[in-house]
């Protein structure tokens, strides 16, 4: 095989990757988040507990 084939074989490899690439990434961006509401987060409810002990013992 030439010098000739090997370019065409790497441009035809390096145009796959590239639409690989934009194909995945916009599949990425379409994924919807989804975020919990404040009401029911366990975390929040940890830290005014926290802070409330904190504000009698000051």
């Amino acid at each position: 095989m030439g010098y000739v084939g090997v370019l065409v074989i790497s441009i035809i490899l390096i145009v796959i990757i590239i639409l690989v690439s934009v194909l995945t990434t916009s599949k990425a961006y379409d994924y919807k988040h989804t975020v919990d509401p404040i009401e029911n987060n366990p975390h929040l409810d940890v830290d005014e507990d926290q802070n409330k002990s904190e504000d009698k013992h000051s």
